[in-house]
């Protein structure tokens, strides 16, 4: 088998139609069976049949079983985030932003559990980082909708010869090669950061006490450092197609923004909700002076275009 043909098998075995539906319904029915699990497992920590040796705020309330479900659902929408690398860069990018969303929203119904109903509210840590969870995911989702709305906007009037379509289909052909190389990099981090984690709780050490605090951050700390060396090639190889200033510097600021969200999970509080805030509101300026770039060049060559009719 040549190497041409190895790289279209594996790519139609990890990313294509198929394999994507069928992802989606093997996650699902995981989540739904975690889900299960973990209720069942809460109810018997609170009725005393079992004893896990922990006070986790994982087990002390069936409000945080909605946590474990959100993590299946999570680690499909990497895989999405890889399997629409290959097709579109700006939609890669907004599936970062979806996932940062979607751990907020899952930190909140873990935060859910904690909340202390008191009249000082916004002196109790916990509630607070509530209030600012709750705020941060309405923002986020606002943005996210701008970004796409940004996206959609095309103003592209050049005439594409045969070279533009050989050096486009040459960085497709990278970019499926970088996401074929992503999906075994995902399943084995997935997998090694979930067993790293259920060591410790079994076997706790010096840092037991960290184990239930950084969970937020199990895997995706780790997947995002990779994501920025994943963009930084996709910066570079995207010279053999184009040297444009403003195509240059739109990836160049997406890359930006995923060193945002990555320096965002090694901070807590409102710290950490300004960075994700900051990740994606830095990639929707980007973009949108991205388009208004794409604009101008589009009326002038329409000017001249007219002019010389």
């Amino acid at each position: 088998m040549t190497r041409s043909k190895l790289l279209h098998s594996l790519f139609n075995k990890f990313l294509s139609e198929k394999t994507k539906e069928s992802s989606e319904k093997v996650i699902l029915s995981i989540a739904i069976a975690s889900f299960i699990i973990h209720l069942v497992i809460i109810y018997l920590v609170d009725f005393g049949f079992i004893s896990l040796g922990t006070s986790s705020d994982l087990i002390n309330n069936p409000i945080a079983a909605i946590y474990t479900p959100f993590s299946f659902i999570l680690l499909y929408e990497v895989y999405l985030l890889i399997y629409y690398l290959p097709k579109s860069f700006t939609t890669y990018i907004s599936k970062q932003y979806e996932i940062m969303t979607l751990i907020i929203i899952r930190r909140l119904f873990k935060d859910l559990s904690n909340l202390t109903l008191t009249n000082d509210w916004f002196a109790i840590k916990d509630d607070l980082q509530f209030t600012y969870d709750l705020v941060t995911s309405i923002l986020m989702f606002y943005l996210i909708y701008l970004f796409y709305k940004q996206n959609k906007l095309r103003y592209n009037l050049e005439a594409i010869d045969d070279i533009q379509i050989a050096a486009t289909l040459k960085f497709v052909k990278i970019k499926r090669v970088l996401a074929t190389s992503l999906v075994p990099v995902l399943i084995i981090l997935a997998i090694y950061s979930f067993a790293s984690w259920l060591i410790q709780i079994i076997h706790p050490g010096q840092n037991s006490n960290n184990s239930f605090s950084n969970i937020n951050n199990i895997f995706f700390e780790q997947f995002f450092t990779i994501l920025i060396f994943a963009d930084v090639l996709l910066l570079l190889f995207s010279f053999f197609l184009t040297d444009e200033f403003h195509k240059v510097i739109r990836n160049s600021g997406f890359i930006i923004s995923t060193i945002l969200i990555r320096i965002s999970f090694s901070t807590s509080g409102l710290l950490n909700n300004l960075l994700i805030l900051s990740a994606i509101a830095f990639g929707l300026f980007i973009i949108i002076v991205h388009n208004k770039f794409e604009r101008q060049i589009a009326l002038e060559k329409k000017q001249y275009i007219d002019s010389n009719k």
